[in-house]
């Protein structure tokens, strides 16, 4: 063989070994390891600390005979909430302002209303009196921290079922809010002849 022709056989069985290494070594890498969800008990101090947030999505309520259904916006800010609902609900819109201490709500008539006659008018277009002060707290798929509860948490470290105020809440879907955190996407709130369902489309946190 001449030498030209054997230096040229070498370079290509350098390659191919070359080649062969490479390969081997993709092989032979051992997968990155999954990130493991933090412990229940941080994720539930973190979720319940979450502020501001804000949430959109479908609801749909059911209150003895009566039921509705309406598009949801939430806008949490420390202790106050804002909630707008819109759509075929039977009440037009309505728009709901609490904190803990007040509680007004705006019509889609424009009409302004605060403390007892606020309550009277939520009462009576929903079918029940929301209890606003811990729904800040179950949307996000933690209990109030103020109030004893009853947690079934799942593998994944996210709460699967709550019992709270008589309330029995259920988790059937999350969804990635970004980076390491995961809020409802799906939820079922009932007690006695009221079932509330909640459908998340967007979340920002």
């Amino acid at each position: 063989m001449r030498s030209g022709a054997r230096a040229a056989a070498l370079t290509a069985l350098a390659a191919i070994l070359a080649m062969g290494l490479t390969l081997a070594g993709c092989v032979s890498a051992p997968p990155r390891p999954a990130v493991a969800p933090l412990p229940w008990s941080q994720q539930r101090s973190r979720l319940q600390a979450l502020d501001p947030f804000e949430l959109r999505g479908r609801v749909a309520v059911a209150a003895g005979n009566e039921g509705f259904d309406a598009h949801l916006t939430w806008n949490q800010r420390g202790a106050r909430s804002t909630l707008e609902l819109n759509g075929p609900l039977g009440v037009g819109g309505m728009r709901v302002v609490a904190d803990g201490e007040t509680l007004n709500v705006e019509t889609s008539q424009g009409r302004k209303l605060a403390s007892g006659e606020a309550r009277a008018e939520l009462t009576d277009k929903l079918g029940f009196e929301p209890p606003l002060g811990s729904l800040r707290y179950w949307v996000l798929g933690v209990p109030d921290p103020a109030r004893p509860s009853i947690e079934t948490v799942g593998a994944d470290q996210r709460l699967v079922a709550l019992e709270q105020d008589g309330w029995q809440i259920v988790y059937s879907a999350y969804m990635s809010a970004g980076g390491t955190t995961w809020l409802p996407q799906r939820l079922s709130l009932t007690r006695g002849d009221v079932r509330v369902r909640l459908v998340v489309e967007h979340w920002q946190a």
